[in-house]
């Protein structure tokens, strides 16, 4: 039986972007019916236990057990809590842009929608902060063995601020942008769940950093 992934803690990073607009991850196997929703049992159960208690209250026999899974195919699935973790986080986010979708930021700039957009899934996330330092924990922890599932966070955070943007091509400048907006968004997350920083705070670094959108604006608009 596979032991739990121990950790280490490393020094903060975001994750890595690719180049352009994020695609979905290169063709995996696809999930049967009924793998998919064993998938989400497991999603589901990772998050109602990091809500309760945070990163260490996820313990895998217990996910495995509330999920209605053996062990061992949870392993199978993911292969740590760290994996686990970063999935989840990649899951709330997927939720999050569902939301968001349905109801989009309504400020008159792309900077202005941006920030709105940022700070509303940053509420989502104070609203639960156990899970929220669970998750943002997992991601600090995560070393290369976890990179598809940290690309998967990057790639949904990234497709959330171009949406908010309206951008379906953006330029390399406003992608550098992106990048610089949401390593800052990464970052207060940190400060905050770790007490360094308010939410007004929080609020004011973000709509500074989104500023950036205004300054990569191409000149030619035609």
């Amino acid at each position: 039986m596979p032991a739990e992934a121990k950790v280490e803690a490393k020094s903060a990073r975001p994750p890595a972007h690719p180049a352009t607009r994020p695609a979905a991850p290169p063709a995996a196997p696809a999930l049967t019916e009924r793998q998919e929703a064993r998938r989400r049992r497991i999603l589901h159960a990772s998050a109602r236990l990091a809500s309760r208690g945070g990163f260490d209250a996820v313990q895998m026999r217990e996910v495995a057990e509330s999920s209605q899974v053996a062990l061992g195919t949870l392993y199978r699935y993911f292969p740590s809590k760290v994996h686990l973790l970063v999935a989840t986080m990649q899951d709330q986010l997927e939720r999050m842009h569902g939301t968001l979708q349905k109801k989009p930021p309504a400020g008159d700039t792309a900077a202005e929608r941006v920030a709105e957009t940022l700070m509303r899934a940053f509420r989502a996330l104070q609203r639960e902060p156990h899970l929220a330092d669970a998750m943002v924990r997992a991601l600090t922890f995560a070393d290369r063995s976890v990179s598809p599932e940290v690309d998967q966070v990057s790639r949904q955070t990234t497709a959330i601020i171009l949406d908010a943007m309206g951008l379906d091509d953006p330029t390399p400048a406003q992608l550098s942008a992106v990048r610089v907006i949401e390593h800052t968004w990464h970052s207060a997350l940190i400060t905050w769940l770790s007490g360094r920083a308010s939410i007004a705070q929080v609020k004011i670094d973000i709509e500074t950093v989104c500023r950036l959108i205004e300054v990569t604006e191409p000149d030619d608009h035609s």
